[in-house]
């Protein structure tokens, strides 16, 4: 399977054990598909800053960021950003506040302000409201999103399921309707603001913690329904055939290991897979090393000086690459049969670090192939 598995799906997820170059891949995919006509979106989640590197950006931001392209997109756009878990909070409280003056209190509010990137659903949360944005923007066609290493490249998944268990949990209910709990009068002498009790408390504390809890929970009165639903709908939306997730791997054991695991935890769970993708592959010799004499002489004949010696180092040297290459291909056949014969797609291991578009062309070109 090539990029024409990944055509007409609105999402593609990137994900794979750190180190195999995912975001270098997620930047190939997003410019692959411009370069044929879409209008694309590349947003990395990953908290390092390498989409940008691999983009030649000085740095990228929460706002989409056009990348230039070149004669080769046509009519297609790359677009590329860096999740900012604070701000997409800030814009998701505005959407969904009850009034403009409920959005500035929870804003200003100091409870809200130590844990905007870790309340309802903590910082992975965020980045399936900004998935849930970036759909909704007619700019894009295609979002295309990079993900953390392995070991949290899917909590995203997880969160749309533990905002709703957290919104419909009944501690919950029962911190923001305290009168709907028998007998709770003190909860209910406090969230009344009772100013005896919070002034007592306050000596005792030191601060104003309750009373910004009291604030903060009744400004969230009224909220949850709207976080509820765009979870459910983000959810909902990359179990559909409308999105892809593509598993990266390297050659070495690990990340083969890894990728084995996700692809087993997306299947399992019901998420559409796309190709897999096997990064940094040595290609193996088209043809067989020289004989040693024959090299000697031609070395010789060349006026190097030691050619015996020259010749021995660059036998073994060749030696050397034809072994990595037949182990970079065995880790190829063993991930395919381990996918059920599914055959990754191979990008070769390039000389130089394929970093900014004129880069990244060639991991497009091996990604279209």
């Amino acid at each position: 399977m090539s990029l024409s598995g990944l055509e007409g799906r609105r999402v593609i997820v990137c994900c794979g054990s750190g180190g195999v170059g995912k975001t270098t891949i997620s930047a190939g995919i997003a410019l692959a598909l411009a370069n044929r006509g879409a209008r694309v979106a590349v947003v990395t989640i990953d908290p390092a800053r390498r989409l940008a590197a691999a983009l030649g950006l000085a740095e990228l931001g929460d706002d989409p960021r056009q990348v230039p392209i070149g004669p080769t997109g046509g009519s297609g756009e790359l677009w590329a950003l860096q999740l900012d878990a604070k701000a997409t909070f800030d814009r998701l409280v505005c959407r969904h506040a009850p009034t403009p003056e409920a959005a500035e209190r929870i804003l200003a509010n100091r409870i809200y302000a130590h844990l905007s990137g870790a309340v309802a659903g903590s910082q992975e949360y965020m980045a399936v409201e900004r998935l849930n944005e970036l759909t909704d923007d007619p700019r894009f066609e295609v979002v295309v999103l990079d993900t953390p290493p392995a070991q949290n490249a899917l909590d995203f998944l997880d969160a749309p399921t533990r905002i709703t268990h957290f919104i419909e949990g009944k501690s919950l209910r029962m911190l923001l309707s305290p009168g709907a709990a028998a007998g709770n009068l003190g909860w209910r002498m406090l969230h009344a603001g009772s100013s005896t009790v919070f002034s007592i408390l306050e000596r005792v504390t030191g601060a104003q913690l309750l009373r910004d809890l009291s604030e903060f929970l009744g400004a969230f009165d009224g909220m949850y329904t709207g976080f509820s639903e765009r979870a459910e709908r983000v959810r909902t939306l990359l179990h559909s055939p409308r999105a892809a997730f593509v598993v990266v791997s390297s050659a070495d054991d690990e990340p083969v290991r890894e990728a084995v695991m996700l692809v087993e935890r997306l299947t399992a769970d019901g998420y559409p897979l796309g190709p897999a993708v096997m990064n940094r592959i040595r290609p193996r010799a088209d043809l067989p090393p020289p004989p040693r004499h024959a090299l000697v002489e031609a070395l010789a004949g060349a006026g190097a000086t030691h050619a015996d010696d020259l010749a021995d180092r660059t036998l073994a040297q060749l030696a050397d690459d034809e072994a990595r290459a037949r182990r970079d291909h065995d880790a190829c056949t063993r991930l395919a049969r381990l996918l059920g014969d599914r055959e990754p797609v191979q990008v070769p291991d390039f000389a130089d670090e394929p970093v900014e578009i004129a880069g990244l062309e060639h991991v497009a070109d091996a990604l279209a192939r």
